[in-house]
């Protein structure tokens, strides 16, 4: 497995406890919109302790980009991530994962499962093919939200936000369960690309198949 140390040009949180870091891009190096890479970080204690985060740039660009989750209940990665600060050193390996655009479709995520869609989204409203696309966000609360005004710049009508904690007028306050997909969804035959929790994921992979998607229609992972 190749691996490239790379320098932590910028970390920013974008919420409470997501925070983005912009790395160098090691020469050569290339992925398709929704894959992800290990990474973890240039410490001795560290280097060895790998975990997968979703590429959120735009292949093209001259730099790596990562959203990632901070967890400081435990003194685990993305804790110390939360520490890491420019000029810092991460090590990424190779490009893996199976999320890839094969189409218009619906887009289902939930909370930080939005990250392998931040990548393709981008990437068609750069190229002025938005056309068909929706997408359904699942989050705890308004707080938690990644992205949100660049997601409705891009979406506009078509960004549904729904909330499991909380409710606010003018939004779903309620789990994406099989009635709410069959309240918003006419069309189960399209494409649709579901991210998020393990159970979050399962669950809805279950419910579009019982209600008519097939199989090779739902991008997952």
């Amino acid at each position: 497995m190749n691996n490239y140390v790379v320098k932590v040009l910028k970390a920013y949180y974008i919420t409470h406890d997501v925070k983005c870091f912009v790395v160098e891009k090691p020469a050569g190096y290339d992925f398709i919109p929704g894959q992800a890479t290990l990474v973890s970080i240039n410490q001795p204690e560290w280097e060895d302790e790998l975990r997968p985060f979703t590429f959120t740039c735009l292949r093209e660009q001259d730099y790596l980009e990562f959203m990632i989750k901070i967890y400081q209940d435990h003194e685990g990665v993305t804790n110390i991530l939360g520490k890491t600060e420019e000029g810092a050193e991460l090590i990424v390996h190779d490009v893996f994962g199976v999320i890839r655009y094969k189409g218009p479709g619906v887009f289902i995520a939930g909370g930080s499962g939005i990250t392998p869609f931040v990548s393709i989204l981008r990437t068609l409203y750069k190229n002025k093919n938005m056309q068909g696309n929706r997408l359904i966000y699942s989050n705890k609360t308004t707080a938690d939200v990644i992205n949100e005004e660049e997601l409705g710049e891009m979406l506009n009508d078509n960004f549904m936000k729904v909330f499991t904690r909380e409710n606010i007028a003018g939004f779903k306050g309620h789990r994406i369960d099989r009635n709410f997909l069959v309240e918003h969804i006419t069309n189960f035959r399209q494409n649709f690309y579901v991210c998020g929790p393990y159970e979050f994921g399962t669950s809805i992979n279950e419910h579009l198949l019982s209600l008519g998607a097939k199989t090779d229609t739902i991008i997952f992972e």
